[in-house]
């Protein structure tokens, strides 16, 4: 009854999910990348396979203590992130990395800080699997899923003739993942040519981040990612091998993924291991260029930013902030 409980803690926020069969987003998220979001070809969403991913996605029966979900880590009430340092795990371990925010990750080509999965699909189980994230075995997963008739139902309407299976329970989640999506932000408003939608001191961050501060040399495009992969002089007690672990070339030792910038402004802490509380700290860290140097990516440089175009970055940052979309927890199969 465990997974049960664990839904009060939720239970303030309210989701809405496209009923429609459609690869659309829901209309209520005004989506400012694309109309459509790119899918595998074994894996076309439809509404089924959304509600039903959505479903597993906060059902603590994906865990094997039964009590945590996808969602305690990827709170939709903390813009998809846990709000902690780095994350906490099974048996309440603490773990070395900072939750990332799922928003826009149906456009990311490689998932994780160090890139390890290529699709939402073959992310999907990792925290599944990992003994220090969740803890459950897949295997036992599906057995327990198919005990459940809820979920028989669930499955056999939205992956007919494939069953209830570890590679079906990775296509719900990663179908519902990609519906999770930036809404239209002041920015965007100011885009379209409304001057008063966003602060003067804000366009005048605008043009540093395009020019002086040089941020779009990793952050551009609607997204506000290159995603790619990049050693920034974080200074950590621990050295961490980033991407190199998987690609040995110097370039990507100490080197993880850019995040993207949409809604930065409520996913702190900041960086792969949370080190930064706040946007400003952030800038201070890319206007000294970095602390370790020792395998520093050639983008980085000191800025020599005034205080004031500081506050400019800052007001920028903070304009690429969406309206909240609603959340409404799903009631759980039985």
């Amino acid at each position: 009854m465990t997974r049960f409980i664990w839904i009060a803690i939720f239970s303030s926020f309210f989701f809405s999910v496209c009923k429609e069969k459609t690869t659309e987003p829901p209309k209520e998220i005004k989506p400012v990348l694309k109309i459509s979001y790119p899918f595998p070809k074994d894996n076309e969403p439809n509404a089924d396979r959304i509600e039903l991913g959505k479903i597993l996605f906060f059902d603590p029966i994906a865990s094997g203590s039964n009590w945590i979900s996808c969602a305690t880590c990827h709170n939709p009430g903390l813009a998809w992130t846990d709000g902690l340092k780095t994350a906490i795990g099974h048996n309440m371990k603490v773990l070395g990395k900072n939750t990332p925010t799922i928003l826009n990750s149906a456009f990311g080509s490689k998932m994780f800080w160090d890139g390890r999965a290529n699709s939402l699909e073959e992310q999907a189980l990792g925290p599944i699997s990992s003994p220090d994230e969740m803890n459950q075995n897949p295997d036992e997963l599906v057995l327990e899923l198919k005990k459940i008739k809820g979920y028989q139902d669930r499955f056999d309407r939205a992956y007919p003739n494939e069953g209830i299976s570890r590679e079906t329970i990775a296509k719900a989640i990663a179908s519902f993942e990609r519906t999770i999506l930036s809404s239209r932000a002041p920015y965007d408003v100011w885009l379209q040519g409304d001057n008063k939608a966003i602060s003067e001191s804000a366009q005048r961050g605008q043009a540093l981040f395009k020019g002086k501060a040089n941020c779009v040399a990793c952050h551009f495009g609607d997204n506000f990612t290159d995603d790619g992969f990049h050693n920034i002089g974080i200074k950590s007690k621990e050295k961490d091998p980033g991407r190199f672990k998987l690609v040995p070339v110097k370039s990507m030792k100490g080197a993880f993924k850019t995040p993207t910038l949409r809604d930065t402004a409520l996913t702190a802490p900041y960086m792969h291991d949370g080190s930064y509380r706040t946007l400003e700290e952030v800038i201070d860290h890319y206007d000294r260029g970095g602390d370790d140097l020792s395998n520093l990516d050639p983008n980085m440089k000191p800025l020599k930013l005034s205080p004031e175009e500081k506050k400019d970055l800052v007001a920028f940052l903070h304009s690429l902030t969406g309206k909240n979309v609603p959340i409404l927890i799903p009631e759980l199969p039985r």
